[in-house]
This record gives C-alpha cells, structure tokens and sequence, in this order.
C-alpha cells in the first residue's frame, strides 16, 4: 500500500513541477502597436482622423500604438473597420511580426 501512495505522490509532483515550467505566451502590446500604426500610415491618416473614425480617444489610440495598451476585440474591431482592413488580416498581421521578432512563439 505505502508503495503505491509514494508512486501516485511522485506522479502528482512531477505533473505539478511541469504545470509550473509550462511557458505561457502573451501577446506583445509593442507588436501589436507597430501593427496598427504602420497600417494607419499606410492608409495616409492622422491618430487623430483614425480615432474619430474608430469613435476612440486619440490618446487611446496613441497609447496602443506605442505599446502602453493592448486594444480589446472591440477597439480592434472599431480601428480595422475603420482602415478598411477585414480584422483578421491584421491579427494575421500581428502574429507574423511576432513571429518574425520573438521566433515562432505567437
């Protein structure tokens, strides 16, 4: 019996020691930012045009695009609507340039 308690109790400390190592992405504001404002340039528009366009604050929008905020689904959603760029391609975008900076880790 005590066998068997020792091997589940190595097995339960095993599994928690590499719960513990798993590496657990984040999504990188400065990358998401870049993405955003070369696409607004792009386009040939002010933060302050883009903004009003997205119904945003401008210094929202400068924010994101330095990387001091990530923008939620909605704000994205709102920015992509309003470059007239489907928001898929631009998270597509930004985990390219993810990818491209940091190897293949998204």
């Amino acid at each position: 019996m005590s066998t068997y308690v020792f091997i589940i109790i190595c097995i339960i400390a095993y599994t928690i020691d590499e719960v513990m190592q798993m590496y657990i992405p984040t999504l990188d504001a400065k990358r998401v930012g870049e993405v955003i404002a070369k696409n607004r340039r792009r386009k040939g528009i002010s933060q302050e045009v883009l903004s009003g366009l997205a119904d945003i604050g401008r210094t929202h929008l400068s924010a994101i695009e330095r990387g001091e905020r990530k923008p939620t689904l909605e704000t994205l959603y709102r920015i992509s609507c309003a470059l007239n760029i489907k928001m898929s391609d631009i998270v597509k975008e930004i985990e390219k340039c993810i990818e491209e900076n940091n190897g293949t880790d998204i």
